[in-house]
């Protein structure tokens, strides 16, 4: 059951009356108007559940923010997944400020402005903010920094972190594996849902590119290994092509052809930050959903 902070300290005021030898030294009770924010930073970074989300509206930064941090009246977000658990030494970007009263909060965002969202405390690590604007609640569990699980959040959104650049420039093609029409394809761009590739030259300036071919793309989760994930470019003009998906670092990506028994390794170039400017951001937006399952082997040895 979830428990608005003011009727929490309202159960607290009443038991210390009661119980005053063992709550006299409380801190959480000497001052109500803290309560919350003793609670908000009882955790190092609040994971943002967007599965969970209740309601139709939203609120935007909320919508981009896979992390938030409330550290001493500054809102740190977590927006990007390049950099994930190294930037801000985990607790991500500054992206505004905030004020904590009794169950309540004002968030003053650089890009979206200012929120007024009630606190609700669902249990010991899972907090609710409803916005009564949008009639729309958030979830965020709780955690500190040294004992969440980056790379699970990160491989857990690789269509994202495909997003985050505006282009992948191919760097790499193996000589083993046979002779196939993405041998000619030197740039990959994905958003959303669809993708757009480019046979032009390597080096091209992205402003410069010609985008050939397009189509819709998937990423799948696997079902007979959690490690692997695949990924799927259904071409308008052509059949499908299918890859399994590695991820090298935070700007590289190999792509595993089966068909063909070729690997192909993709650089990004012209990384997105979600930080100050919302146009940037246009397509990011998380969704309710999770990945499809394939029920593939790898194929790479």
């Amino acid at each position: 059951m979830k428990i608005k902070i003011l009727n929490l300290l309202f159960v607290s005021l009443l038991l210390s009356s009661c119980y005053t030898e063992v709550l006299v030294e409380d801190s959480y009770l000497d001052e109500p108007a803290t309560s919350t924010e003793s609670l908000l930073q009882s955790h190092d970074l609040w994971y943002v559940d967007i599965t969970a989300t209740q309601g139709a509206g939203e609120v935007a930064f909320m919508e981009y923010a896979f992390t938030l941090s409330f550290i001493n009246g500054t809102l740190y977000a977590n927006n990007n997944l390049v950099g994930i658990g190294k930037t801000g030494s985990g607790l991500g970007i500054d992206v505004g400020f905030y004020e904590s009263g009794l169950g309540e909060i004002q968030i003053d965002h650089d890009v979206y402005g200012r929120y007024f969202m009630d606190v609700f405390m669902v249990d010991h690590n899972t907090l609710e903010l409803y916005d009564s604007l949008s009639d729309t609640s958030y979830f965020l569990e709780g955690y500190q920094v040294n004992e969440f699980d980056f790379d699970f959040v990160f491989y857990d959104n690789l269509s994202y972190f495909l997003q985050e650049y505006d282009a992948w420039e191919k760097v790499y093609t193996s000589q083993e594996g046979m002779l196939n029409d993405f041998d000619n394809e030197n740039f990959l761009s994905f958003n959303t849902d669809l993708f757009q590739s480019s046979i032009d030259a390597p080096g091209t300036p992205i402003s410069n590119l010609q985008w050939d071919f397009e189509g819709e793309y998937r990423v799948y989760d696997t079902a007979y290994d959690e490690m692997l994930k695949t990924l799927t470019l259904a071409y308008r003009s052509s059949s499908n092509d299918y890859f399994e998906l590695y991820v090298i670092n935070d700007s590289t990506v190999e792509l595993y052809h089966p068909s063909s028994e070729t690997v192909y390794r993709f650089k990004g170039r012209g990384y997105r930050e979600y930080l100050k400017s919302s146009d940037n951001s246009v397509g990011k937006k998380r969704i309710k959903t999770s990945n499809p399952v394939m029920k593939v082997e790898r194929s790479r040895k």
